[in-house]
């Protein structure tokens, strides 16, 4: 599994906020297809949406066992939503920049690094 610093997640939760969920979980929950289709998505998208029509504990697990089985990183999880990314060194769609510190000695905080856009 993929593991992000802070900054670089709030950089993909950013990427990420205009993004449309590009696949689906159903009732029959994470089947060898969809991960398929996830890890095909990701290899073309990088940074994806996907969205889980099952219970809050089912999509904790669906997230785990995406990330661990794809070797890619949870950005983030809010509702039936789940953000996903994995980097593909081919194509490097998405280019993470390291969040600029602010003038003064101190880091910028989180609503600081979200309205920079």
């Amino acid at each position: 599994m993929l593991s992000l610093t802070v900054s670089e997640r709030l950089a993909l939760k950013g990427r990420a906020h205009q993004l449309k969920p590009t696949v689906m979980i159903g009732n029959a929950g994470l089947t060898e297809s969809v991960l398929k289709e996830i890890a095909l998505t990701l290899k073309t998208h990088e940074l994806i949406k996907i969205r889980v029509m099952a219970e809050r504990l089912q999509r904790d697990e669906i997230l785990t066992a995406i990330c661990t089985q794809l070797g890619a990183a949870a950005v983030q999880h809010i509702g039936k939503i789940l953000v996903v990314y994995k980097p593909n060194p081919d194509a490097h769609l998405i280019e993470i920049k390291k969040m600029p510190r602010h003038k003064g000695k101190k880091p910028l905080t989180k609503k600081q690094l979200g309205n920079r856009g």
